[in-house]
């Protein structure tokens, strides 16, 4: 069954709630949207994987990334930093071997780098760096429409700043607000969806 488009982008699968646009029909997506988009994610390890993962998504789309996702962690051994701050080149050339994830060489090697930058910091470092860009919801209203939604903003452009200072790498101003998105630092949900705070 097609999902029903009921207002500014939203749309009602079977289930009858209303969710955002992009969410579509797609199962994963469904799982996605309901259970992470938007959650407050805490935990250096998993934000250092979400900030690989959405690394990794420059230039393709989500979904490839999320149905990727368990090959991802199972060869970059859960994204614990310091493991993979230990990789060298052989393991650069193992990932590219591996088509269960994206093969860029360049992101795989800014993984690594950055895992090496996670590892040198103090345990919760990481967690309070990025959440300290975080974006209340009284600053300001919720989006309608997905063509509210931008590509960056002035707190994803200065995270991005800031991590680049840092020498971390894949950290751009549409790479962080996905991140910024995606793990609860900016609530995105569109007014009327069912998970809209």
């Amino acid at each position: 069954m097609s999902p029903e488009v009921v207002r500014s982008d939203l749309v009602v699968e079977a289930d009858g709630l209303a969710r955002c646009g992009w969410v579509g029909a797609d199962p994963d997506y469904i799982r996605y949207h309901d259970e992470e988009w938007g959650q407050p994610l805490h935990g250096d390890r998993a934000l250092f994987e979400k900030m690989s993962l959405e690394g990794f998504q420059a230039g393709l789309s989500w979904i490839t990334i999320l149905r990727k996702r368990p090959r991802f962690r199972e060869v970059f051994e859960g994204f614990e930093p310091e493991v993979v701050a230990t990789f060298g080149g052989d393991d650069i050339e193992r990932l590219m071997a591996d088509a269960g994830i994206v093969r860029n060489r360049a992101k795989i090697e800014a993984t690594i780098s950055n895992a090496r930058l996670v590892a040198d910091m103090a345990a919760g470092e990481l967690d309070a760096l990025l959440w300290s860009f975080a974006v209340s919801g009284g600053e300001r209203p919720r989006p309608r429409a997905l063509s509210e939604l931008p590509a960056t903003t002035a707190a994803s452009d200065a995270l991005s700043r800031d991590l680049r200072r840092r020498g971390f790498r894949f950290v751009g101003p549409t790479t962080m607000y996905a991140l910024m998105q995606s793990a609860g630092m900016v609530d995105d949900h569109l007014e009327g969806c069912w998970r809209a705070a």
